[in-house]
């Protein structure tokens, strides 16, 4: 494995240590920052929170995007957006990061896990269809479980590592049996299915700008809706619900103080604006290692069918979890970071009793892949 790590050093121009993913800083971020604080307006009020809610919108083609504290927060806000409420279930996928089934958690829902595509990695609309005929009705205009009589509310499908999943045909899923569709996109920005951006199917979307991010602001996350009601509803319960007024403090309802700080707007306007650099920088690192991954007979994941990637995290299939292993613990120890897909969700104490299909994709996929250095290559 030793010209693995060779290539990839070769590739990042440096014998250095080569982390997974690390943020680039190139563009008008010190300039906007600087301004920011000599604006003092620093917290979730000014000129960059509403700058890159109006560009952000703009660019995944919504007609409304409103920021916050993070990716968790945003999906957390969408289902409630969505009224999804205590006891409710909300179906999802095993093979996500943990924040997916921690923003249905913080309502009191439950998760169902359906399996995903091997291709995409995202929710599979065969697992989806299967379940909901076999396990589901509809009554009073609702779904109803009939395993364990509650309302599915929502489905929650994840665009992994910057794939799309078959988001089409799941939202044709989702309106037949009256179930909201809620996108994570949190790994998504820049990524296109049949020419429609990630996010913006569904009723909602929420997109992470982690420091992990293809754009980062430390943190933050935005919601993406085309409906003005609901734009307006999640401004209003992310900024505490308070009900305008020049001095006094009247609240309506329970609301949460998730609204973006005007400082990490600032970051993120500077990084909207490089975007595209990154993207191209991206794909053609995923061109460099398609070429080298098939000349080790290993496969590298491409973006599937109908599908235009961001390939924020580059990934490869190995062909069992021991060569697996093997490829993680040489490469960790000679200075390449690399590291293994999610810990399918259902295996993870708190959510080991919800309802869940066979999983064969999931499972099949959490012993292979594993992710590789995918920083923008200056």
């Amino acid at each position: 494995m030793q010209n693995i790590v060779d290539f990839i050093k070769q590739a990042f121009h440096t014998d250095e240590f080569i982390p997974l993913h690390e943020p680039r800083f190139i563009g008008n971020e010190k300039k906007y920052l600087n301004d920011c604080i000599d604006s003092t307006f620093v917290s979730s009020v000014g000129k960059y929170v509403d700058t890159f809610e109006k560009e952000f919108a703009l660019k995944v083609g919504s007609k409304f995007a409103i920021a916050t504290v993070n990716g968790t927060s945003a999906l957390h806000v969408s289902l409630l957006l969505a009224d999804v409420k205590k006891d409710d279930e909300v179906i999802t996928q095993p093979l996500t990061f943990i924040a997916t089934c921690n923003a249905i958690s913080y309502i009191g829902a439950s998760p169902i896990f359906v399996d995903v595509d091997l291709d995409t990695m995202g929710l599979s609309p065969k697992s989806l269809k299967d379940f909901l005929e076999t396990h589901c009705e509809i009554k009073e205009n609702q779904c109803v479980n009939k395993t364990t009589k509650k309302i599915i509310k929502a489905c929650v499908p994840m665009h992994a590592f910057g794939h799309p999943c078959r988001i089409e045909k799941i939202k044709e899923i989702c309106d037949k049996w009256n179930i909201v569709l809620v996108e994570d996109a949190a790994e998504s920005l820049g990524s296109y299915y049949k020419n429609k951006h990630t996010g913006t199917f569904g009723k909602l979307g929420a997109f992470s700008f982690n420091g992990n991010k293809i754009i980062t602001s430390g943190g933050g996350g935005v919601i993406v809706t085309d409906d003005e009601v609901l734009a307006k509803r999640a401004k209003h319960i992310t900024t505490t619900a308070k009900i305008p007024h020049p001095f006094e403090y009247v609240h309506d309802e329970i609301g949460y103080n998730y609204r973006m700080p005007n400082l990490n707007a600032a970051l993120l306007v500077a990084q909207l604006e490089k975007l595209d650099t990154f993207l191209e920088s991206k794909r053609e690192l995923a061109l460099k290692y398609k070429e080298f991954f098939s000349n080790e007979n290993i496969n590298f994941i491409e973006e599937p069918q109908d599908s235009k990637s961001n390939y924020w995290l580059q990934a490869v299939l190995l062909s069992d979890a021991l060569q697996r292993d093997e490829f993680l613990k040489f490469t960790n120890q000679n200075g390449v970071m690399t590291r293994p897909i999610w810990r399918l969700m259902n295996e993870l104490e708190m959510f080991k009793d919800c309802q869940k299909t066979t999983l064969e994709n999931a499972k099949y996929l959490e012993q292979r892949v594993v992710n590789i250095p995918s920083s923008v290559i200056l």
